[in-house]
């Protein structure tokens, strides 16, 4: 039986471990607080899941097909954890990112639908699209229970055998191992998800780690899930959803913050936040310019320049897994499979993944300087 140790509970090393235990490993799960932690950039009370990613086919298969995992976890949890309400993206130019993205969709066959901005008005209770040139919809996009969603997975992979250990781990050089209180332990595979903690632990990641402040505002019933689908306005670098789970609906920036330290850091939204929220509720949704903020919280992005993943190995038997924040976590029931795949020699991960030089680009996630 081949054997391995999964180094972090978030998203990423739940649904690997998982997999992995289906398919027959003997697993470890190694997690220093508990699945779903607030620390965790997994433990945001919700995430995105859509297929447009510009001109990059990859990433869009790749989410279509994790569409498709959530259902199946879904069924296997008898929980509902994804909301399929729907995607609006908000173009702000005839020919940018939301036109690749919809030429690509379209050459995938994953359903999608370019609409004049005054189509809003069919999505929100209010809306002004006056400075948009169009809007792009993915009906089969939607929003994520993401910190509900890891605590499920990790589950399922305790479930199907893994070994869930509360420990924290520590690297032992030029060996498939890691060191837990003292004790070295081994097994044919190591695989390092551990998030904003990774470029702690290995050096070269090229993996920034920033605060994120998220904000959910008190809305009328009519701005909830599935009623009013999620929304992103790329070149805004904003976006957000209606309530899920009685938090409210939610607005927020995808610039990143300052750098930060994810163990330890103070958990606290910035006021420069709220006002920027709040800005853009004025601007795209007047009614709700004025609506108080009812829930917030702090997570952190570990991404690397050009936001493409690291799927590397480190040394023989070592794998390091990180730089997802921002777009990786809809994409976990499929990157399982493919990192599956790795570690039973049956392809390699794609160049872009390796631990090489990076050109600053931000193609795979929602871009823009300013509000």
């Amino acid at each position: 039986m081949k054997s391995v140790i999964v180094v972090g509970a978030g998203i990423w090393g739940s649904s690997v471990a998982l997999r992995l235990a289906d398919a027959g490993w003997a697993v470890t799960l190694v997690e220093q607080h508990k699945p779903g932690h607030v620390r965790q950039a997994s433990a945001g009370e919700t995430r995105l899941l859509r297929c447009a990613h510009g001109d990059d086919d990859w990433y869009a298969g790749l989410a279509w097909r994790a569409r498709d995992g959530w259902r199946r976890l879904e069924e296997r949890a008898g929980e509902r954890l994804y909301h399929e309400a729907g995607m609006v993206w908000l173009a702000g130019t005839p020919d940018g990112w939301e036109h690749a993205s919809a030429r690509v969709l379209k050459n995938l066959d994953i359903p999608c639908e370019v609409l004049d901005p005054r189509d809003g008005a069919r999505f929100f209770p209010d809306f002004r699209g006056d400075d948009l040139s169009f809007l792009l919809w993915e009906p089969h996009a939607g929003v994520l229970r993401a910190r509900r969603a890891t605590q499920v997975t990790a589950g399922l992979a305790e479930a199907a055998g893994a070994r869930l250990v509360r420990a924290r781990a520590v690297p032992v050089a030029g060996a498939a191992a890691v060191e837990i209180d003292g004790e070295v332990r081994r097994a044919d595979r190591v695989v390092w998800a551990c998030g904003a903690w990774l470029p702690e632990l290995f050096e070269g990641t090229s993996i920034t780690v920033t605060k994120q402040d998220t904000l959910h505002f008190a809305a009328p019933p009519a701005w909830s899930v599935p009623e009013t689908p999620a929304w992103v306005d790329y070149g805004a670098s904003v976006y957000g959803h209606g309530d899920v789970d009685g938090v409210g609906m939610k607005a927020t920036s995808d610039l990143e913050g300052p750098p930060y330290e994810p163990e330890h850091g103070e958990r606290v939204v910035g006021a420069d936040s709220v006002e920027r929220a709040r800005g853009y509720l004025r601007r795209r949704f007047p009614s709700l310019a004025g609506a108080p903020v009812l829930f917030t919280q702090v997570c952190q992005y570990a991404l690397t320049p050009d936001a493409e993943w690291l799927i590397a190995e480190a040394s023989p038997g070592v794998w390091l897994l990180g730089g997802d924040s921002g777009h990786g976590f809809k994409h976990a029931p499929a990157l399982a499979a493919y990192v599956a795949g790795v570690l039973d020699g049956d392809h390699a991960p794609e160049h872009r993944f390796g631990r090489h030089e990076r050109t600053p680009s931000r193609g795979l996630r929602t871009s823009g300087e300013t509000w």
